[in-house]
């Protein structure tokens, strides 16, 4: 459809004929080099993803390369929880077997008296319960880098950021004097 006002012409495009322009264009663009097409990711989906299932968001974003850290870091940290919690387990059953009064239990370390066994019951547990904290660290970590990453996926790294330096005047406060001075300066796009 096309309307004349003033002596212009204005052509209006159904949302079909746009979008098929719009896809045409930017795959001229592309072809001769002009840009590459910027992928927006939305940042509450990337972070519930990550809630859902740890490592989601990241593949969301593209970044698989994170997903094995992510789970790398995971199966340590169930290892090194699974251990403590066994030498808590031994510890635990070797100061029942000293404070109990029978003679038939014999305490698998003989050279640990019961502080000793009681010392080692609460640093083994101590050190399982604190593993639990950071897996839960672990766990929010990663849906804030999920967040964080679909926010800047929309980062301009174009080649049209500068870092200059300028000559200014400086005021000190002490003397109300100006000073020359140089500055240094980033622009962005």
């Amino acid at each position: 459809m096309t309307v004349n006002a003033l002596a212009q012409e204005v052509t209006v495009l159904s949302a079909e004929d746009s979008v098929q322009l719009k896809g045409a264009t930017e795959k001229l663009a592309y072809e001769r080099g002009d840009f590459l097409p910027i992928k927006y990711k939305n940042p509450k989906k990337a972070a519930l993803l990550s809630a859902i299932l740890p490592g989601l968001g990241q593949a969301y974003n593209e970044k698989y390369w994170k997903i094995p850290i992510l789970y790398g870091g995971a199966a340590g940290i169930v290892f090194f929880i699974d251990f403590n919690d066994n030498r808590y387990q031994l510890f635990r059953q070797a100061l029942f077997a000293e404070i109990d009064d029978d003679e038939t239990t014999i305490n698998p370390f003989p050279n640990l008296n019961e502080q000793g066994l009681r010392r080692n019951v609460d640093y083994w547990r101590r050190n399982r319960d604190l593993l639990y904290v950071v897996s839960f660290v672990v766990y929010v970590f990663n849906i804030v880098d999920a967040n964080v990453d679909a926010h800047l996926s929309s980062f301009d790294l174009s080649d049209d950021l500068s870092l200059r330096f300028e000559p200014t005047n400086q005021t000190f406060a002490l003397n109300n004097q100006n000073y020359p001075a140089i500055s240094l300066k980033l622009y962005f796009k």
